[in-house]
């Protein structure tokens, strides 16, 4: 089992192409291949940096997977979040990731748009996930409904 799994997985593939496709005219931040893996490189920096004990490949699997329900969320109006979890597992399990992992993982995708405050999982992908938007250089950001607190404003990493 490895992220590398994942990035090679039919399912991922195909999704982060509908993903794509969706959002070919989409004025603000995308969620392509370049979004996830900005998220993985700056969540496993978090980690380092605060000497959390994650494995490399559980943060870059959650990193690579905490967008993938993005489509259905286009498509169909259900969370991204939910949907995300529900897609992971199963590429998560065709890639030979342990039940407790894939729990993991799916926990932090279902929770990665909030900000619990802890050193967990779900915490260091929503932290890297704002981190990496660089929204002081946006050219839609008059137009962007994230309010101001959200807004990645600086360049950190």
């Amino acid at each position: 089992m490895s992220y590398n799994d994942i990035i090679k997985n039919k399912k991922f593939i195909y999704t982060l192409q509908s993903i794509d496709r969706l959002e070919q005219d989409r004025q603000f931040c995308k969620h392509g291949l370049s979004h996830l893996f900005d998220v993985a490189r700056t969540a496993y920096i978090i980690s380092l940096e605060n000497n959390i004990n994650i494995a490399k490949d559980i943060i870059y699997a959650a990193a690579l997977l905490h967008d993938i329900g993005r489509a259905e969320e286009y498509e169909k109006g259900t969370s991204h979040s939910e949907a995300g979890a529900k897609i992971a597992a199963c590429i998560l399990n065709d890639c030979g990731y342990t039940d407790e992992e894939i729990k993991l993982i799916t926990q932090a995708i279902l929770f990665h748009r909030e900000d619990s405050g802890k050193n967990s999982l779900g915490s260091i992908i929503y932290a890297a996930d704002k981190l990496t938007r660089p929204c002081f250089a946006c050219v839609a950001a008059k137009d962007c409904k994230w309010s101001s607190d959200k807004k990645n404003l600086t360049m950190r990493y």
